[in-house]
C-alpha cells in the first residue's frame, strides 16, 4: 500500500472533542449508556427471538440480523471512544484505525441493505398475505440476509482501501473521535477528488436507491391497509411497520447527512456529534423502540420471564 507517511507506525491521535474538555465526561457518560443499552437490548432480542418458536418468523430472524449486526458495529467503536473521553491521551494505533474503518463500515453498509430487506419483508406480509409463507421462505431469508452482510463487506472494501491508499504526508491528526472516511479525507495532501467521486457514487446506491426501495415499499404496504375495514386490523398493521419506519428514519437521516453532503460545506463539530448519534445512539434506541411499540416480543420476553421466575416464586412462597 502506497503511503507517503509514517502513519502505520505512529498510527493517529484522535482529536475527538477536546475542543470542548468541559463536555468529555458527559459524552463519556452517554456513550458508557448507550454501550450497555446496546449491549442489553439487542441480546435480550436476539435470546427472545431464539427461544420463543412463536417468533421464529422472517420478520424475527431479519430483526435477529439487526440486533446483532448492531451488536457488532458498536463494539467496533464504543470502547476506543470510551477509553479516549476518558483518558489524556487519544490515540488510536494504525492497525486499530484500519479495523475499525473496515468494521464501522461494512456492518453499517449492511445495516443500510437490511432495512430494505426488512421492508420488502414486512411489503409481503400486509400486501401479500396468503402468499407470505411461500414467499419468504427460510431458504430465501437466508439469502436476503447473506447477499445484505456480502454487499456491506463489498463497500467497506471499497471504501476503506481507496482511503487509506491516500498519502497523509505526516498528518496523524485526525478531527474525529473514529477513523471514518470523511474525516480520513481532510487528512491527504493530494486530491481526493477521485475519492469523493467512487464515495458518492456508492453511497447513491446504498443511501438514496435502498431507502428509495423503503418508501416505495411503505406506499403499496399505506395502500393496503387502508383498505382494510377492520380498524383494529388496520391499527395491528401500522403498529407492526411504524417501528421499523421509525428506525428507518432516524438511521437514514444521520447518514445522509455524513455522506451525501458536499465536502467544502463539511463542518466537522457537527459531523462528529451527528457521527456520535448514529454510531452510538441509533443502535441503543432500535432494540427500545422494537420491544415498545411490539406486543409479541414484550409477550414473549413476559413468557420467558415467568417461565424462569416461576419455579423460584414455588420454591419460596
Amino acid at each position: 500500500m502506497s503511503r507517503a507517511n509514517d502513519s502505520s507506525a505512529t498510527g493517529f491521535v484522535l482529536l475527538g472533542f477536546s475542543d470542548h474538555p468541559g463536555l468529555e465526561p458527559v459524552l463519556f457518560t452517554l456513550v458508557l449508556l448507550c454501550y450497555l443499552l446496546t449491549l442489553s437490548g439487542n441480546i435480550t432480542i436476539i435470546v427472545v427471538s431464539q427461544l420463543e418458536p412463536s417468533l421464529h418468523t422472517p420478520m424475527y430472524f431479519f430483526l435477529s440480523n439487526l440486533s446483532f449486526l448492531d451488536l457488532c458495529f458498536t463494539s467496533s467503536l464504543a470502547p476506543q471512544t470510551l477509553v479516549n473521553l476518558r483518558g489524556p491521551e487519544k490515540t488510536i494505533t494504525y492497525g486499530g484505525c484500519v479495523v475499525q474503518l473496515y468494521t464501522s463500515l461494512a456492518l453499517g453498509s449492511t445495516e443500510c441493505i437490511l432495512l430494505a430487506v426488512m421492508a420488502l419483508d414486512r411489503y409481503v406480509a400486509v400486501c401479500k398475505p396468503l402468499h407470505y409463507a411461500v414467499i419468504m421462505s427460510p431458504r430465501l431469508c437466508q439469502q436476503l440476509a447473506m447477499a445484505s452482510w456480502l454487499s456491506g463487506v463489498a463497500n467497506s472494501l471499497v471504501h476503506a482501501t481507496f482511503t487509506l491508499r491516500l498519502p497523509l504526508c505526516g498528518n496523524h491528526r485526525l478531527d474525529h473521535f473514529i477513523c471514518e472516511v470523511p474525516a480520513l479525507l481532510k487528512l491527504a495532501c493530494v486530491d481526493t477528488t477521485v475519492n469523493e467521486l467512487v464515495l458518492f457514487v456508492v453511497s447513491i446506491l446504498f443511501l438514496i436507491l435502498a431507502p428509495a426501495l423503503i418508501l416505495v415499499s411503505y406506499g403499496f404496504i399505506a395502500q393496503a391497509v387502508l383498505r382494510i375495514k377492520s380498524a383494529e386490523a388496520q391499527l395491528k398493521a401500522f403498529s407492526t411497520c411504524s417501528s421499523h419506519l421509525t428506525v428507518v428514519v432516524i438511521f437514514y437521516g444521520t447518514v445522509i447527512y455524513m455522506y451525501l453532503q458536499p465536502r467544502d460545506s463539511y463542518a466537522q463539530d457537527q459531523g462528529k456529534f451527528i457521527s456520535l448519534f448514529y454510531t452510538m445512539v441509533t443502535p441503543a434506541l432500535n432494540p427500545i423502540i422494537y420491544t415498545l411499540r411490539n406486543k409479541d416480543v414484550k409477550e414473549a420476553l413476559k413468557k420467558l420471564l415467568w417461565k424462569k421466575m416461576e419455579p423460584l416464586l414455588q420454591r419460596y412462597l
